[in-house]
């Protein structure tokens, strides 16, 4: 397979908007929110599910290959904005600044955030598009509903697991740490499952403008190939 993103319409669209709401997930998530009935998490997850949604879109109407690049594009930004915020605070703050101390508390955060990110959606990333090519074909490109709810499932238990674990242990006290765990994991993929029928709706929609709708047949799955 030749990859030429230029002949497509959105493919460059989908791309700037997935590696955007990875970043801004990343900042987001050094505030730890609370939504009422117990679900208490970091507010990077009001925005991280996205990066599910848009995978799931890039996937399903341009395979696993383009798919794979997208999130390596994706993996690059958050490491240039994570270096970029840690060599930020290497230099002295200035003598009058008086946000010096909240900054520090604050964005200190983010390279160790973005470590346990990089790591999480690394692993979360592939599973999700690994599941979700597969079960196409098993499905023949039929119960579009299960290949989405199914691979969003799969990969958001590698992704949650491991972005909590590195990014706030040690960090946030057990309890509240379980809680952010399960409220992640729930919230996500209930997400998923809200916006379902627009995902859906999308998903044809860019299928028939883009005149594409591959199958993962003969693709080669390893996450560490640039092209195919």
């Amino acid at each position: 397979m030749t990859d030429s993103p230029s002949q497509y319409k959105y493919l460059d669209l989908i791309t700037g908007l997935f590696a955007t709401l990875l970043i801004v997930s990343n900042f987001a998530s050094t505030r730890i929110i609370e939504l009422g009935w117990g679900l208490e998490f970091d507010a990077g997850t009001l925005m991280f599910p996205f990066t599910y949604i848009f995978n799931d879109l890039l996937t399903e109407v341009y395979g696993y290959s383009r798919s794979r690049r997208v999130i390596w594009i994706g993996f690059l930004a958050l490491v240039i904005s994570a270096a970029s915020l840690a060599l930020v605070g290497l230099f002295p703050p200035a003598g009058g600044w008086e946000q010096a101390e909240a900054w520090a508390a604050v964005m200190g955060l983010v390279p160790r955030i973005a470590g346990a990110s990089l790591a999480a959606y690394f692993v979360g990333e592939f599973v999700n598009s690994y599941v979700l090519a597969k079960l196409k074909v098993r499905t023949g490109g039929r119960h579009l509903w299960l290949r989405l709810i199914g691979s969003t499932a799969a990969g958001q238990i590698f992704d949650t697991l491991i972005f909590a674990s590195i990014a706030f242990i040690g960090v946030l006290d057990l309890d509240l740490w379980l809680t952010l765990l399960i409220s992640n994991y729930l919230f996500k993929v209930g997400l998923e499952v809200i916006l379902l029928p627009v995902t859906a709706l999308v998903v044809s929609r860019i299928k028939r403008s883009e005149g594409l709708d591959v199958f993962d047949r003969e693709t080669r799955f390893s996450p560490f190939r640039w092209k195919e």
